[in-house]
Order: structure tokens, then sequence, then C-alpha cells
């Protein structure tokens, strides 16, 4: 009997010794970026494009260059008072916008979220201001009504099978019929100005305090979350970006916040509805991120079949999804009724519904599902509502306004698509 005298020794033989020699070991690219300082931060960059992570750089890079044009083209642009208008403006349609994001990142479409939101601000008005009720009590039935709405979608979705499409396509029809019929003949239901809806967009915390602590909270609490972030992956054995680096990025965010506070505090003060806006992108990003109902979101629109044999349940899962999206919608719809202190029979129509879809895309959320955070309705719809008041200062009308959204929305789309593209020809896709 023959021994393997390699076994004894640990030693192999090498078939190509020449070519063994050239070899070079495969290295985690995020790894050199300690080890090359500046240069590997550089290689880095170039990696993501060419493998097609392009992350939030397009849309950034897209939004200084509209507002470098509209700054160009009026003074008034960059006031105060017109970049803290902008800022209340979005929450409306940014709040319907998170819900898309949810939906987005399973691969489908809600198209009745303009509808529920609509409807939602005509039940608190018929509710409040109709029958009396109390307003907190009318607030949460308001949104209960899109919470419950989005779940019979989801419902006929998940478990009937009828393709998400199809399902929302009826259901914006149907919700708008009932906001109809709920508003009745009179048609417009003004609200108290003084109310709890009528103070989501009307309030202001005057005091010039209020801006700065904001700022020094979002501030601290990303440099804690990044510190700690970077412990527990080190800890793993995995890679994680240096001291520095986060000390480099704490420190451009406290210049942008503190920047936007001196803004806030030129005009009225801080808005309430930036403050509640900013507090549920930070919720919803920590579900997407850090929880397991998060994480099967993703894994469902990457692939639903390899989902299902994950044991993750699928239907309810999408039920959820959906019942998310018609509860934003509600609020959205709330902050819209707000916005113009009444309830009429022309909310949720117009470009409402697609402005609140291209604002989700254009932050960076993929139709095709898998990718996208809900910050990217920050993104998208403050892209969307500067061309809005920046035209509207130019004295533009709406039908440019439309085709200009539109024009930046396909653009996004292509990108989208050749992003995608790219990273399967990567193999990270």
């Amino acid at each position: 009997m023959s021994i393997d005298k390699t076994s004894e020794t640990g030693s192999h033989e090498v078939a190509n010794p020449e070519a063994a020699a050239k070899a070079v070991t495969a290295v985690d690219p995020r790894l050199l970026v300690r080890e090359q300082g500046f240069a590997g931060y550089v290689g880095e960059f170039k990696r993501k494009m060419k493998s097609g992570d392009l992350g939030s750089i397009p849309v950034v890079i897209g939004l200084i260059v509209i507002w470098a044009i509209f700054a160009s083209l009026n003074e008034n642009f960059l006031t105060a008072g017109n970049l803290s208008d902008i800022s209340v403006a979005m929450v409306g349609t940014g709040m319907i916008a998170v819900g898309i994001v949810f939906v987005l990142l399973l691969g489908e479409i809600d198209l009745s979220v303009g509808s529920l939101s609509g409807l939602a601000g005509a039940t608190f008005a018929v509710l409040s201001v109709t029958h009396g009720m109390n307003e907190w009590l009318a607030f949460v039935l308001a949104i209960l009504t899109g919470t419950v709405a989005g779940a019979v979608q989801g419902f006929v979705f998940a478990r009937i099978g009828v393709p998400a499409f199809a399902v929302t396509l009826a259901g914006l029809l149907f919700w708008n019929g009932l906001m109809l019929q709920i508003l009745g003949s009179n048609g417009t239901i003004n609200l108290d100005s003084e109310g709890v809806v009528a103070k989501l967009t009307s309030y202001y915390f005057t005091d010039v305090a209020a801006a700065y602590v904001l700022a020094v909270v979002v501030t601290a609490g990303f440099f804690v979350s990044s510190f700690l972030g970077n412990k527990r992956r080190e800890a793993a054995g995995v890679p994680s970006r240096p001291v520095g680096e986060t000390i480099v990025r704490t420190v451009l965010l406290g210049i942008l916040s503190f920047g936007v506070a001196i803004m806030y505090n030129q005009y009225k003060g801080l808005p309430l509805a930036v403050v509640i806006f900013l507090a549920v992108l930070l919720v919803t990003d920590f579900i997407l991120r850090r929880t397991a109902f998060g994480r099967k979101i993703f894994a469902l629109g990457g692939s639903v079949e390899a989902s299902r044999r994950a044991g993750i349940n699928v239907e309810l899962i999408r039920i959820s999804v959906f019942s998310i999206s018609g509860t934003f919608a509600a609020v959205g719809g709330l902050f819209i009724a707000s916005k113009i202190a009444s309830a009429n029979q022309g909310a949720g129509a117009g470009d409402l519904l697609m402005n609140a879809i291209a604002a989700a895309v254009i932050g960076g959320t993929s139709l095709f599902g898998g990718r996208g955070r809900t910050w990217n309705a920050l993104l998208g719809v403050l892209v969307i509502v500067s061309i809005q008041y920046g035209l509207a200062l130019q004295g533009i009308a709406s039908p440019v306004q439309y085709m200009i959204t539109g024009g930046v929305l396909l653009a996004t789309v292509v990108i989208d698509a050749v992003t995608r593209k790219t990273q399967k020809t990567a193999g990270r896709a």
C-alpha cells in the first residue's frame, strides 16, 4: 500500500508553480481603505462606480445643480423663508413616499395612496367638524382608515393572487369614490385653524434653542450610532470604518445640521412638520435595516421563492407592507389637509400619486425591488418640491412643471436600470 507523504508533512504539490507565484490573494476591498488612507477611499469610490453602486450620489448632485440653477435665476430661491416653506410643503408628499418605499422594496406598486390620502383627510374633517368628535380620536381613526384599507388591498394581493397593480388601481377608484361620498354635496369642509391637524404644518418652535438642540441631537446621535456600529463590526471581525472617517462624517453632518438650524431661525423657527418627518424617517430606517421584519422585506424583494423556502411568511409580509403604505398615505393626507386647512373633493387627485412614486424612485429606491431606504423619500421629494417652487418663482405654468418632473423621473429610472445591469455584470445583483 502506498502512503501519501504530503498528508504527513502538510505540503501540497503545485501543478503550475509559475502561475501560483504570480497569484494574488483576494482581499476585501473595504479592508484596503484603512490600510491605504486617502488612496484607499479613492480606490473604493472607483470600485463602487464600476460596479454600479452609485447610492445617493446622482440625486445629491442633481439637487445641487437644481438649487444652483434656480438661485442664479432668482435671488429669492435660497432665502430662509423659501427654503423653510419648501421643507414644510414636502412633508405631506414625503410621508406618502415613505410608504411607497416599503412597497417598492417588494418590487410592487401601490396606485391607491393618493386616494387614501384624500380619504383620510375627509374622514378627519367629517368626524371632527361635522359630527363634533374629539380631534385626537378623529385623528387616530383617520389614520386607521388608511391602515385598514391598505391591509384589505394587501390581503387581496397576497392571499387571492390578484396583481398589486390591478388591486391598487381598483383601490384608487374605490377610495376616491368613498371620499366623495363622505364629503357629500358640499364638497369642502374647512378645518379649525387652531386644531390638531391644522397645527401640523402651521406650528413653529419659535425659540431659537429648539433648532440648535435638534442639530446637536442629530449630530451626536449619528456619531454614537456609527461608533457603536463600528465597535460591533470590529468585535465580529468584519470590515469597519476607521474612527477618523466617522469623525469627518460627523463634522460634515454637524455643519449641515447647524446650517439648517440657522436658516430656520432666520425665518419663523423650527417647523413641527419637519421634526415629525425626521422622526418618521429615523424610525422607519431602523425598522428596515435593524429588525428581522425589515430584512424579510429586502429578502422578499430579492426573490419570492427563495424567501418562501427560507421560511418567511410571504403573505404576512406582503399584507403588512401594504398596510404600512396605507398608513403613511393617510398620515400624508392629513399633512396635506393641514397645509390647505380643509378637506375637499380634489384631495389626493392631480399629480400627488405620481409625485409620491417619483419621490421614492428619484431618491434612489429601485423599481425592481430589494434596494432602497426610507431616506430616499426625503431626497426625492426635496428634488420635486424644489423644482415646483423654483419654477413657481419664475412664473412658469404647471404644464412645464409636469414635463420637467417627468424628465427627471425618466432620467432616474434610466440610471436605475443601467445601475442594475452594471451590478449584474459585476456579479453583485
